[in-house]
């Protein structure tokens, strides 16, 4: 499976941003989906991630309470909504697919990430 990472940009402290991942080659139904982020000198870190069905999500204790995720499987599409963003949320964001059954299991394909930055 592809995966098109879009919807990056700049934006104010404060601000909101929804950050989409286009599937293509396979249906997104079959993976759980995850969205990464890296800050410059930084590890890359799980943000947020969602089962197949969209039932079950997972999100880093730094983002509980303004992000989003959620998925439309008729459209092998997921997103990430960013609300309430701070300078700390900088950072290329990635999504990935994973053919596991957790969000923290191993994740198999990876988009091309997209710049989010947050200004004061």
């Amino acid at each position: 499976v592809q995966l098109q990472a879009s919807g990056g940009g700049l934006v104010q402290a404060g601000g909101s941003l929804r950050l989409s991942c286009a599937a293509s080659g396979r249906t997104l139904s079959s993976y759980y989906v995850g969205w990464f982020r890296q800050a410059p000198g930084k590890e890359r870190e799980l943000v947020a991630a969602i089962s197949w069905g969209g039932r079950s999500t997972y999100y880093a204790d730094s983002v509980k309470g303004r992000f989003t995720i959620s998925r439309d499987n008729t459209k092998d599409t997921a997103y990430l909504q960013m609300n309430s963003l701070t300078l700390e949320d900088t950072a290329v964001y990635y999504c990935a697919a994973s053919r596991g059954s957790g969000p923290l299991e191993k994740y198999d394909y990876w988009g091309q990430g997209t710049q989010v930055t947050v200004s004061s």
